[in-house]
């Protein structure tokens, strides 16, 4: 719940911030997250909007349009994720939402590194934007075993 509330206040204070740089707290993984997470390669735009600074700098985050679509990349597994929670598939690429009954933060999870996405509610549905980021998530992050999330 602690990192549910982080994010979200993360994501307030980019909302606020106009154009300028996105304030976005970096992860903290394990080195061998953080150089999955560093080869990343994500799009300059996403959903139509430009790739914008985050601040502090990081090569584990990134944000796009105002107010920000932001991600975090080397996130710890989701707290309320559990082997019987629902997931939605897009292109190959799992997502669980949360909060559960009005998803806005949505982590790629069932891969070697979990990869965490706030998408306001004004981009709703998210459904585009996840299946950008996921084609890049795909590409660099290698699956779990199957069955593990």
């Amino acid at each position: 719940m602690r990192a549910l509330a982080l994010g979200l206040v993360t994501l307030l204070t980019a909302a606020a911030c106009g154009q300028g740089a996105v304030r976005i707290e970096p992860p903290k993984p394990d080195p061998a997250t953080a150089r999955l997470c560093e080869g990343l390669r994500l799009p300059e735009k996403v959903n139509g909007l430009s790739r914008r600074d985050t601040e502090p700098d990081s090569p584990l985050t990134a944000a796009w349009g105002a107010p920000a679509i932001a991600l975090r990349c080397g996130v710890p597994r989701p707290a309320a994720l559990q082997p019987v929670s629902r997931l939605m598939t897009i292109n190959g690429v799992d997502w669980f939402g949360q909060p559960a009954d009005r998803p806005v933060t949505w982590t790629a999870v069932a891969r070697q590194a979990y990869v965490e996405v706030t998408v306001p509610a004004k981009y709703a549905p998210p459904g585009d934007v996840l299946i950008e980021l996921g084609e890049a998530i795909k590409a660099t992050i290698p699956a779990k075993p199957e069955g593990q999330v």
